[in-house]
Formats: structure tokens, sequence, C-alpha cells
């Protein structure tokens, strides 16, 4: 945002130093990123003077002599020069002795190759004013002699460029800005006055002009009003017009545009200026675009539009993007006599949407984008008709077409001033507080609450364009943005010392990190918004519907996200096209899941392996397949105290958006406190995103009580210093049993067989057999047993009664049957 101090100066009394009013700037919270000045400051003894004779110099060809008058009646001096147009008649600046120059160089009396110069003539670089310095620069012969020069040429401007942040749209205007200043340096605040009434709605039709105005997508558009000015004369604006501006860098193009331009710098509110005869049917609609529809805009580009699309248009064609750029079908130009003039609230959602779809922004976009003040629409249009009645002529004519009302917007917020005291943390007056909130227009009415110890009770009235308003410490933080950061006493630190230990789930994002770090993936960090659909298609309508936002940011990130993969795949994709070589990524962050209705928040972790390498290898690897997303997940499960193996396993088989079936495999619930999934991805889904071959994925959901529950410290346990006893086993089961499952049985029926007497240490799958020998629908599962006692080595005997016992228990389960 561009604010100049002049365009300022028109509504707030300003005539503090630029140093002062950049620090105020910066502490009322607006960021100066620069400072321009235009114009000529003031310089001690340079005047205008005028150059009476000129004749060559007797010891240089390139050197003049002249003489210069430096006052109306004072005698002319002389003066050497080596500029090429030092003739006599023109007005240039003269820097008399004793002046100092930009650069500090000092103008003396001298000899010049022999002969006296009482000065100098200068060229605009030498006064500081560009980098031309080709010849001297020529004044107008209107100007008296002896004026001091930057009276002559003119104070000019200061523009300060600001970071205005999202919150504060009010403030990309000089309205909005000097009413901020206002209440900083305690100045009142003159608004500008509107002498335009406002045209009642029975006033005579004009129906050549403009029969009616509709809209059709309310959602979009709640407000839309319309005057007719009538009789315009288009020209160019008069000289206070296009140098305001110029100095914020808008260029000047007719006095009634360069109007709805000032109007929108002054109030912050976009307007539009239709040509009235090119309205088509003399009637506008608000409507969405046909999909597929043009518009040529005023930049002379073609825009493709879309369904989703706002216009403004006529009984024919589209006239304007709604709130971005208008169509060069119906611009204000040389011919125009008659206009209709737009002010209207658009929704700022579908104006972001879009312009991002549309790559194309203007200064109107930026301010619907982040919300205009939703009753300031009548007021900007009288303001902007004064200015057009005061630079084309013309009249008002017909009735006001308001169609809609503003949005509500009244907010009031109750607060006390002890409160603004506890929060501020040190004492401010409550005549002090009550003057900084009623200086930015915020209306106080005080009560006396006898059933509260805290004093009086203020309920504060919000304004309309201070949507940022809405609770009591919003009204804090005002109190001492104005009151000023500075004056905040200084108090020693007080600080709870850091506990020994980070907190859990730290702990378990770091040493995930570190784990895949280690095994060469590289870390992703993606927005936490997804589309619907997409939510849709991975998980559920369910899901789609309870993680919606109700405000989202645009369409494709309307919804929390579920998974961390979709991302992870879009990135993916974004490193095969460049080719970086990148095949192994992941990302740690949080994500959104639905169970029955309910969201829950997760720790989560996401990774993705390409199984196929775009480099030439000199040694060929195996490729990544289910086991190794398995592998990695269980270190990473391990981090958060949760055994992947004691999960239930269940193989994704119907048709699934994101994963492949037979191919990939769900391990626990997330209302168990994890679940977790991993296994090929889809391959229809990787060909629509562009991913040549196949991806393996991995995908750990895990809630943050089940992360601190896990914490524990570790302790020293003695192993013993006995020998292991081994026993295989080998079961015939169904061909589709999970191997973990069978061996938990064999392990849980070896404990029990056992007894206190020894300890069953591991239970290991080492075979998986199926074919020959074998019944139809039938495989086989051999175990390694490995027994211990702490005490003793153990005997033959008693680890054959104990494995022989577990034989027995095993084959009372119809499901299993021991394979000789």
């Amino acid at each position: 945002m561009k604010l100049s101090l002049n365009w300022l100066r028109r509504y707030v009394a300003l005539d503090r130093p630029v140093d002062e009013i950049s620090n105020a700037l910066t502490m009322i919270g607006f960021e100066v990123e620069g400072i321009a000045r235009t114009g000529l400051s003031p310089i001690a003894n340079v005047v205008v003077g005028e150059i009476v004779t000129r004749d060559k110099h007797p010891g240089a060809d390139k050197l003049s002599v002249c003489t210069v008058r430096v006052a109306p009646e004072a005698t002319p001096i002389q003066i050497v020069c080596g500029a090429p147009n030092c003739d006599a008649g023109h007005r240039v600046p003269v820097a008399l002795p004793g002046a100092v120059m930009p650069g500090d160089f000092k103008i003396k009396v001298s000899k010049i190759r022999g002969v006296e110069s009482n000065g100098m003539m200068c060229s605009a670089r030498e006064l500081g004013l560009g980098d031309d310095h080709g010849g001297l620069l020529v004044l107008p012969n209107t100007l008296t002699l002896g004026t001091p020069i930057h009276e002559a040429i003119g104070a000019g401007d200061v523009v300060f460029d600001l970071e205005i942040t999202p919150n504060r749209p009010d403030c990309l205007s000089h309205l909005g800005l000097a009413r901020e200043l206002a209440a900083w340096f305690r100045l009142p605040l003159q608004y500008p006055a509107i002498k335009t009434g406002e045209p009642t709605a029975g006033a005579p039709a004009v129906p050549h002009l403009l029969e009616s105005v509709a809209v059709t997508a309310e959602e979009d558009c709640p407000h839309y009003t319309a005057h007719v000015v009538s009789g315009v004369k288009i020209g160019p604006s008069p000289a206070w017009l296009q140098e305001a501006l110029q100095a914020v860098g808008l260029r000047p193009i007719n006095n009634v545009v360069d109007v709805t331009n000032f109007v929108l710098m002054e109030t912050g509110q976009p307007l539009h200026a239709f040509d009235a005869k090119k309205i088509a049917g003399h009637r506008l609609t608000i409507r969405r675009a046909a999909e597929g529809e043009k518009l040529v805009t005023l930049d002379n580009k073609e825009r493709v539009l879309t369904e989703r699309m706002l216009v403004i248009a006529d009984a024919e064609k589209p006239l304007v993007v709604a709130g971005i750029m208008g169509g060069a079908n119906a611009e204000v130009d040389a011919t125009t006599t008659d206009l209709v003039l737009e002010s209207a609230f658009f929704k700022p959602t579908a104006i972001r949407a879009t312009a991002k779809k549309l790559g194309l922004s203007s200064d109107s976009s930026y301010r619907f984008e982040r919300g205009i003040d939703p009753c300031g629409l009548l007021p900007a249009a009288r303001r902007a008709i004064d200015l057009i009645l005061e630079t084309a002529g013309g009249q008002v004519v017909g009735p006001l077409f308001n169609v809609g009302s503003a949005p509500a917007t009244e907010t009031a917020i109750e607060v006390t001033p002890d409160f603004i005291r506890a929060r501020a943390g040190y004492d401010i007056p409550d005549a002090t507080m009550r003057e900084l909130l009623e200086a930015i227009e915020l209306e106080i009415e005080v009560r006396n609450d006898v059933t509260r110890l805290t004093g009086s009770i203020w309920n504060v009235k919000v304004p309309s364009w201070r949507g940022d308003l809405d609770r009591d410490v919003d009204l804090v933080e005002e109190v001492v943005r104005l009151h000023g950061c500075d004056k905040i006493p200084p108090t020693p630190v007080v600080a709870v010392a850091l506990p020994e230990d980070d907190d859990p789930i730290t702990e378990f994002n770091r040493a995930a990190g570190a784990y895949l770090v280690g095994q060469h993936f590289h870390e992703c960090a993606n927005y936490s918004q997804r589309s619907g659909p997409e939510t849709a298609a991975w998980f559920s309508d369910a899901a789609a519907k309870t993680l919606g936002l109700a405000n989202p940011f645009t369409e494709e990130y309307s919804h929390l996200r579920a998974s961390l993969i979709n991302g992870l795949l879009e990135n993916l994709r974004l490193n095969q096209d460049r080719r970086t070589g990148a095949t192994k990524l992941f990302e740690v962050g949080r994500t959104f899941r639905e169970v029955d209705g309910k969201i829950h928040e997760c720790l989560s972790v996401g990774f993705v392996i390409r199984t196929e390498s775009e480099d030439a290898q000199w040694l060929a690897r195996p490729a990544a397949d289910f086991y190794t997303a398995k592998r990695h997940l269980a270190v990473i499960a391990a981090n958060a105290g949760v055994t992947l193996e004691s999960l239930r396993v269940e193989r994704v088989a119907a048709p699934n958006a994101g994963w492949q079936p037979d191919h990939a495999a769900t391990f626990g619930r997330l209302t168990d406190g994890c679940e977790a999934r991993c296994g090929l991805l889809n391959l229809e889904m990787l060909r629509k995103l562009g991913l040549a071959g196949g991806v393996v994925a991995g995908m750990l959901y895990v809630l943050p009580e089940k992360v601190a529950e896990a914490k524990r410290r570790a302790k020293y346990k003695p192993f013993s210093l006995f020998p292991a006893a081994l026993r295989d086993i080998a079961l015939v089961v169904d061909a589709t049993a999970a191997a973990e499952t069978v061996r938990r049985d064999v392990a849980k029926a070896a404990r029990a067989a056992a007894g206190g007497k020894l300890a069953l240490e591991n239970v290991r799958l080492f075979d998986v057999y199926q074919g020959k020998g074998l019944p139809e629908g039938k495989k086989s599962f051999a175990f390694s047993l490995v027994y211990r006692a702490e005490d003793r080595t153990l005997t033959d005997d008693e680890v054959n009664a104990a494995f022989q016992k577990a034989q027995d228990e095993l084959t009372k389960n119809a499901a299993y049957a021991i394979r000789k």
C-alpha cells in the first residue's frame, strides 16, 4: 500500500517530520518498507535566474561565459558554464556562492580556465532531481527571478510504502490510515464533505440508460448499488487529481476513471463506471458465468470463465469479472456521455477463487479478497459522484438501484478497564483508554454494575470497517498499540524453568523424522487442508462432510486433511517432472480423522517411495515393496510405544481410491489409539496424477494421548547367562490365515505350557510353504521357539514336556494341524 503524505494531509493536519510519521506508522502496526521523496528540499542560495548573454570562453572550446540575472533589478553576474543549452533568455536554477549542493558540494567564487565564475547553473542531477545531466534544467519563463528553487519546482511529496497485515483491510486506504495516525498524534480527523444526496427510489426512471438491476447470485453478491449520471464530458483530469494518482503509482486515464481510482485509494471501496450506451438491453445482471464464456478484460486479454465465477452482465454478454477487472466492451472512453456507477459488496472467497483461477489481480480484487466495509458502498459512491460532477460535469438522473443489503456487521464487546489493565500488565488511566478507543471511532457506553467488584463496565460498539475486533482481548491490543508499545514499563522476565525432558509428542515427531532422514528420505511440508472430493474418495462422504471448513480459503483447500499421502504424491510428481532424483519423501504433521461423526486430531507420519528409479544404477537393487514400508512403519510406531505386530491386520481387498487392493494392509483401529496402513498405492490413481511406475507408501496415525501414555523411562533388566533351547513347529492352516495371528496363538500356547519353570523367549516365523503335499486351500507356517531359564541350563526332558503340551493345546483348535 502506497501512502501519499500530501494526500493524507487532506484529512489530518500532519506537520510532523517524515521520520516521526514513519516511526508512528511502525508503532501502530504498519511496517514501512520504503520511503520515496519527490520534488526538491529547500537549498539555501539556489534561485531562479535568467541567462542574459552567452559568449565563447577564450580558453576552452566547450565552455561558455554567461551573464546571469538572479533578481528582477539586479546586475547580472558572470558564470562559466559547460552545458550545451546555456542560451540567452533561458531561466535556469542558479547556485550562488555559499550554496551547499546535494553530495555536500559547496559553491564558491572561482576561476575556470582563467575566467572568474560567481556560481553555477544547474542540471536536474546536480539538484538531486534525477539522473539527467545532459544540459541545464530549463524552467518556465513565468517564474519570478530570485525565487528559491524549491518554491519554484515545488516541495513534492513523500510516499510511504507500507505492509498492511491481512486483518486490517480498513487501512488499505488513505482515510483508514489517516484515522490511525490521527488517533496516534491525538489530532482531529476531517472526512471529505459529501454534497450529493442519495437518489430516492421514487425518482423518475431512465429506462433508455438503465432499466433494471438484478442479482441472481445473492450468496456471492449480497449488496449491489448503481447510480446513473448523465451528460458527462470525458477529458483529462485536473492536475491535482493526476498528481495524487501518480504519487501512489497509478496512471491517469480520464476524469471519470481517475475519480473511481481516487475514491478507491481514499476510502478502500472499489467502484466501476460503465458507459451506459454500451449496456445491451439497458439492464445489468449479477450472475455466475456460463462454463466456457469469454470476456476480453481491460488489459486486452481474453479470459475463459467457469460457472463458479461471478460476472456483471447485460442482456447479451458479460461486461465485468466481478470485483476484479472490467471488460473492454463497456469501458468509459472519449465518446461516453452517460455513466452507470457501480458500488458493490462481493463475497471475499468468491473473488479470491476467481482471481487465482484467472491469474488476474487488481487493486479492487486485493481489497475485495480481504473484505471491504460492508456499510461503505453508498458513501463512497456519492463521494465519487461529487468528484465526477466537479471534473466531468453532468447530473444524477433516475432512481438509486439498490439490490440486497449490507451483511450484518454490528458488534458490541463488553469489557472493563480493569480487564484491560490486567491483560496489558501495567497501569493506564481509564480516561486515557477511553480516549484512545474513541479516537478510532469505537463508541463506548459506560454503565455501573453493583453486582461486580470491577467498577464500571464498558459496552463498546465496533464500527463496520473493523471486522477484526470481536473479543475483549482485541480491545486490549488496540489500547496498548495506540498508547505506545514504547511506554510498556521494563520489568524482569519471570519464566518457568524448562522440564528435563521434552514433551513426548515433540520427542516422537523428532524421532520419526530423524529415523526417516537416516533412511535417505527427504522431508516435505504441505498445507493442512485438502479438497472435498479427494477426502470423499480416499475416506468417505461422511468424512468429507465432517472435515469441511466453514469458511475455506479456496476450493482446493476446503477440508482438513485426513492423510499426508496426498500432499506427498504431489511433491513426488514435482520432483519427477524436474528430475531432482528425490524418490523417497516423508512428512510429519497433524491430520484429522472422522470416526462415527467425531473428529480426531492425530499425530501422523507418512512416507512414499517410488519403486522405479529415474537414473541408471551400476548395481540393481531390489525394488521397495509392502515389507519395506511395513519395516519403516514398525520402527516409527515403536517410537510412539506401539508394537506394530501386536495390532490386528486386515488386507485392503475392496476397490479403493488410494490403495491397491490385495497389495496393502491396515494395522489396528484409530479407536484403539493407533492405526497404520502401508503397501502399494492404487496404480490407476498414480497414472492420473502423472506418476510413472509404482509407489509404495506408509501412513501412521497416533492419538496424542497414546504417545503421552507410552513414554516410559527405560530400566535395566538382567539377561540370562545360560544357553537357549530351540524347538521348531510347523502348522497347516487355511491359505487366508495371517502369519502374525498364527504366531501369536503359538506364543500364547507355548507360554501357558511353560508355566513358571522356564521362559519362552521368542517365537519367530522362518518358513511359509504352499503346494505339493498340502490339501487344497491350505498352507504351512514353520516357527522357531526359543526357551531359556535365568538360573540353569534347561534339560531336554523339561523342554520337550513343555513343547509337547503346547502342541496338544494348538491341535485343540480346529484351524490348526501339526505338519509331520
